[in-house]
């Protein structure tokens, strides 16, 4: 979030909690319809994004964490800035005077599909017919097609702003239409959760009885990285396809601490990331507001979802030892 004050952003000047009644009153004007979506301000715009990157990014998180895929997942977060480019090369024009990443998001999402099912086919073929050990795999196709993807965003583009978008983000230059996708992609992976919720908890926990029942995890830990993918593609924008993983594992994570029920976990990791969102945006105006201090909103959030696990192992811990206190006192 630069600091370049906008007479015309009611966010402007904003301390933490007054940031926060405002967004919060605002919202209840856009839900009954006076507040039109084209009049959000760009502090909205973000909040919106990164809670809907969030909620996206926590529904597929959950199950990336209980079937130990979280390092398939930032291969795949890494190997799909490859699908990016190639998209920008064969679908735009002339690059924009200032080098901004304008790209058709139905070319993006073909492009995350086919590189998330190249990452995880490669992966596994190297894994299963090769014999390479699963973590020497991952590390081995995340950083070659990595690395093509870097080479490629210097050969088929003429302007380095798109490599650094397409890595770290930019949530300054958010805007309405980023909306759109980022709330579509997290109804779809809603809508996949809750038609196979039962065949997602099958072989997740037990793989053995999933494939005895007819169930094929392998077709499953494909859907998965589908979702994963399209996930990614629509959150690259604001976070980059880097930051992103830190979405989909640390909600998930501070909730497994304090829940065994895979219901509660995935409303709990929304619910959290969301939460981290919004504190996060709210924390880096007031900075900027009280001590000119522009920091990356982006990283304000992330740094937030990774303060919210450790507070969530220190309530664990907590929790526990007081279960181990006796209720009575021997004399």
């Amino acid at each position: 979030m630069p600091f370049s004050p906008n007479a015309f952003n009611p966010y402007h000047d904003q301390t933490f909690f007054d940031f926060i009644l405002l967004f919060l009153k605002r919202m209840g004007l856009l839900l009954t319809g006076y507040l039109p979506v084209h009049q959000l301000a760009s502090d909205e715009i973000q909040v919106l994004v990164l809670i809907g990157i969030a909620l996206s990014s926590s529904f597929v998180g959950v199950f990336l964490v209980l079937r130990k895929m979280t390092m398939l997942a930032n291969s795949l977060s890494h190997t799909i800035l490859l699908g990016i480019v190639l998209a920008y090369f064969f679908t735009s024009g002339p690059e924009p005077e200032h080098g901004s990443m304008i790209l058709p998001m139905q070319a993006m999402l073909f492009a995350s599909l086919v590189m998330g099912l190249l990452t995880a086919f490669l992966t596994e073929f190297l894994c299963k017919t090769v014999k390479l050990q699963e973590d020497a795999s991952t590390g081995l196709v995340f950083t070659g097609l990595f690395a093509l993807g870097v080479v490629l965003v210097t050969v088929l583009t003429r302007s380095a702003h798109i490599g650094t978008e397409a890595v770290m983000g930019n949530a300054d230059a958010l805007h309405t239409n980023d909306l759109f996708w980022v709330y579509v992609i997290a109804v779809i992976n809603l809508f996949l959760i809750f038609c196979f919720y039962k065949e997602y908890k099958i072989t997740t926990f037990d793989p053995s009885l999933a494939a005895a029942m007819g169930l094929s995890p392998l077709f499953f830990n494909y859907l998965l990285m589908s979702q994963v993918s399209a996930t990614t593609i629509t959150s690259f924008r604001a976070v980059g396809v880097l930051l992103v993983l830190a979405f989909m594992t640390a909600p998930a994570l501070a909730t497994r601490l304090l829940t065994h029920r895979l219901k509660n976990l995935l409303i709990g990791a929304a619910a959290l990331g969301s939460l981290c969102a919004l504190v996060g945006v709210a924390l880096t105006r007031h900075l900027l507001t009280s001590y000119t201090l522009a920091l990356s909103t982006t990283g304000v959030v992330v740094c937030i979802l990774m303060a919210s696990y450790f507070l969530a192992l220190i309530v664990r811990i907590i929790i526990s030892a007081y279960k181990k206190t006796p209720n009575y006192i021997k004399i």
